[in-house]
């Protein structure tokens, strides 16, 4: 069984690029959320994978891309990632997305 219980102080952090770091919050084969860090300007480059992203940004501003559509979110937007479709970010304040994943990244597992 896994932690039904997440507490934040109990977090581990990884630094995954220059100014962006994440901790996995929980997950099962299906789904998996992740918290992720951005300092200003920090850059998650494009890229895609196989699985359904659904992010929400908790705080921040981003400048997200999605198949070269460009668009400006904040606290409290969301964006959709359908399965393969080339997306990414530029942290244009600092802030956190929290990213959910479906199935789960096993890429993120160590």
């Amino acid at each position: 069984m896994t932690n039904v219980f997440i507490k934040n102080e109990t977090l581990q952090w990884e630094e995954v690029d220059k100014g962006v770091s994440r901790t996995i919050l929980a997950f099962d084969p299906a789904l998996m959320v992740v918290k992720v860090k951005f300092e200003k300007e920090a850059i998650g480059a494009l890229h895609q994978h196989m699985h359904v992203q659904i992010s929400y940004v908790e705080s921040g501003v981003f400048e997200v891309e999605i198949e070269g559509v460009k668009t400006t979110l904040q606290q409290g937007d969301t964006f959709f990632v359908p399965s393969n479709l080339w997306h990414g970010v530029v942290c244009k304040q600092a802030g956190v997305l929290i990213d959910s994943f479906s199935p789960m990244r096993q890429d993120f597992i160590k």
